[in-house]
């Protein structure tokens, strides 16, 4: 017998069923769990002195996170007969919820996630708590998966077409006002008060015998008219698909369920879902998805190359140096985040226009109703500017935000060295230059540390920790914390040219602009990227980076390894030219009107004078030579040290590039074409140079058939697609 729910009954007909997983933070419905729910509500089938059930948490604002994810992803190696089998025991006992003999309820307060939800889907009613805290969602589409416990079902006979399929097909969650509104939860009230209202809910639902009327109409067809369901599932579709490009197969899957069994009885749509689900269920996409978010967790707990028991100080007071697009971006993430913030600048007109792209990141986020105008309040109430370093004099943390030039950063930090407190930390959002080097010219190096952010900084949420060799623990402790009271996710990295994003990152941009120089297109290398699944393309990446950032960086790199670096002069010539990139309006390619990237005669006729090659390369050697020496550049990251975990490697380029999610992460794709095949291609490309001689590291996982990711992998999806 199991001890994860607990019976009691109150007003002596009630019985409210406790849900409390011992010793776990969250509830989860893994196997044992679900066979101990069963036995309840077999024995509550047979009450009939019951007029209602509550079901409820222990755990005060923390309700159901879903399904056991570790055996979730076990799935994905499991036979298609076990796959079945889940899926069935899970539509069984909701369906015997769904029958009980009585009205009921659940109490929903704090987050009810996947599993979670399609099992409140399978009462009566639920009350949700008035708390922030208290969101709902079907979020299996995030995992490669969809809600295959009847969620697909359910919940279009509940909300309606359209907001079932908003729900599942996007994967968001909802919060408890919305929920009352969309009819999915009945009331939206105080905590202290659930188990009263939904104890006169029961009471309701037993005086009026609507919950039978109810049962009966949705075990029923939804009754849509075959247009109407028509022209709703091809908008949707082809919303999905403009959004994922088609690699992304649940949301289209989870919609075909929801169109082939909501006009159908729910014993039939249940089917619909079933088949849905099963050619899902161990895919790569879905495996390597839920193998992001595991990574994404562990990261959560230990930020990479990071320290263990040493407690960060509490930040009351930020200071950013800098008021350009990232000084401002970096000061609007801490002034969202209520903390009291200073930017400085040389002059009034960069502080006005570092306060007006401040606001601009809030304004942005008002109009896709992710804010509301009184945080756009709040932002401006925590900043405020001055041209005084001695601004910084009470702040606990100073990041420095200017322009990648070294000599300039190392002035600032003399500069502003005597303004500081003697325990202030002082960071530095640089994207190449050595943290260990830059120390010399700060105020104390053991409390100097980098700390790079990512453009746009209001929606990148990678931040890199880089701990130079003088760093203390306290200091890196700290900046972790913050970076994620920012709602950011912090990796720490030990300091080395480029540090890991920009390192494993610029063997790309370098390749992409090397193989224009020989005659491929620019449009054709882009394309190539998107095809892989990248965002955008390498050379509209350059563009958006700045190609003034790009250049230095570059500079750096190649300095460091000149072995298999290559020069590209034409950057060099492109800034002189002052063609910085989207930010000045020209770059790559022209931006003159209203920002739309266009080919620019200029930079052609500035190919050809650096053309190198007469023979454009394939659109599969534009792939190889653009992701095999970035997989070469992650090898090296982990052999030197500057990560801890191949997993570090993967989030870093998923997070700070927007490498994509469903291959699992650069080293991840890597296990699925295997290192022998790896090997056999970088062969081809041998004559190019060093930048693509095979690493120590890659050569052992080749020999001995291992992978970089230990265990059982899933096969990987066809080349391309």
């Amino acid at each position: 017998m199991g001890n994860a729910f607990r019976l009691e009954e109150v007003d002596g007909s009630i019985a409210i069923l406790t849900f409390d997983l011992p010793e776990k933070k969250v509830n989860t419905l893994g196997r044992a769990v679900l066979a101990e729910l069963a036995g309840l509500i077999a024995r509550l089938a047979g009450r009939t002195d019951l007029r209602g059930l509550l079901f409820r948490s222990g755990k005060p604002g923390q309700f159901i996170a879903g399904a056991d994810l570790n055996e979730l992803a076990a799935l994905a190696f499991a036979t298609r007969e076990q796959v079945a089998e889940a899926i069935a025991f899970g539509h069984q006992l909701f369906d015997r919820i769904a029958r009980l003999p009585f009205p009921t309820v659940a109490l929903v307060d704090g987050n009810c996630m996947g599993g979670g939800t399609e099992l409140i889907l399978a009462m009566d009613d639920r009350i949700v708590t008035r708390s922030p805290a208290t969101k709902i969602a079907l979020p299996e589409v995030k995992l490669g998966l969809l809600p295959a416990w009847g969620g697909t079902q359910r919940l279009p006979r509940r909300i309606g077409l359209h907001h079932a399929i908003e729900m599942i097909c996007k994967g968001e969650p909802i919060s408890a006002e919305r929920a009352a509104s969309l009819g999915l939860a009945f009331d939206a009230v105080p905590a202290d008060r659930l188990v009263e209202e939904g104890v006169r809910l029961v009471e309701y639902h037993q005086q009026s015998g609507d919950w039978l009327d109810r049962r009966e109409r949705e075990r029923g067809p939804l009754g849509l008219g075959a247009d109407q369901l028509r022209f709703a599932v091809a908008v949707a579709g082809g919303a999905i698909k403009a959004k994922t490009g088609g690699r992304y197969p649940a949301p289209l899957a989870a919609l075909g369920a929801i169109r082939d069994g909501c006009n159908v009885p729910l014993s039939a749509g249940l089917e619909a879902e079933r088949e849905a689900a099963m050619g899902l269920v161990g895919s790569s996409t879905s495996a390597n998805l839920i193998a992001v978010f595991f990574m994404k967790n562990r990261l959560e707990r230990d930020p990479g190359v990071a320290v263990a028991g040493v407690s960060p100080r509490t930040v009351r007071r930020v200071g950013v140096a800098g008021a350009g697009l990232m000084g401002a971006g970096i000061a609007a993430a801490t002034a969202r985040s209520g903390l009291p913030t200073a930017m400085i600048d040389m002059d009034e007109a960069r502080l006005a226009a570092g306060l007006r792209r401040a606001g601009e990141v809030v304004v942005g986020r008002i109009k896709i109703g992710r804010a509301t105008p009184e945080d756009l309040i709040g932002m401006l109430g925590c900043l405020n500017t001055s041209t005084s370093t001695r601004t910084f004099a009470d702040c606990d943390v100073v990041i420095e935000a200017i322009n990648e030039d070294e000599a300039a950063k190392a002035a600032l930090f003399r500069t502003i060295g005597g303004d500081l407190r003697d325990d202030a930390i002082l960071a530095s959002n640089t994207s190449t230059i050595s943290i260990t080097r830059l120390a010399a010219s700060a105020p104390a190096p053991e409390r100097f540390v980098g700390m790079h952010f990512f453009h746009p900084v209001d929606r990148m949420e990678l931040v890199e920790i880089i701990r130079g060799d003088r760093t203390n623990d306290e200091t890196v402790a700290t900046v972790v914390a913050l970076a994620k009271r920012l709602r950011k996710m912090p990796i720490v990295v030990r300091d080395g040219p480029g540090f890991l994003v920009n390192r494993v990152l610029f063997p790309y941009l370098i390749e992409a602009i090397l193989m224009a120089q020989e005659g491929a297109s620019m449009d054709a290398v882009d394309a190539a990227a998107e095809r892989f699944g990248m965002p955008m393309g390498p050379i509209a990446l350059a563009d958006l980076v700045g190609l003034d950032t790009a250049a230095g960086a570059g500079a750096v790199l190649l300095a460091a390894f000149p072995d298999r670096s290559v020069p590209t002069p034409i950057l060099r010539d492109l800034v002189a030219a002052g063609r910085l990139g989207k930010k000045s309006g020209a770059g790559f390619r022209s931006y003159a009107k209203k920002g739309k990237a266009e080919a620019d005669p200029t930079v052609l006729a500035l190919l050809e004078r650096h053309r190198t090659g007469d023979r454009p390369p394939t659109d599969e050697e534009i792939t190889d030579r653009l992701f095999l020496p970035m997989l070469l550049e992650a090898t090296r990251v982990l052999e030197e040290g500057i990560v801890g975990e191949p997993a570090d490697v993967d989030m870093g380029l998923i997070l700070g590039t927007g490498f994509p999610p469903f291959r699992g992460g650069l080293l991840r794709w890597a296990d699925g074409e295997g290192a022998g095949a790896i090997l056999d291609r970088l062969e081809r490309y041998r004559s190019l140079g060093e930048r693509f001689a095979p690493t120590a590291l890659l050569t052992r996982l080749a020999s001995r058939g291992e992978t970089f990711y230990p265990g059982p992998r899933v096969a990987a999806p066809v080349r391309g697609a």
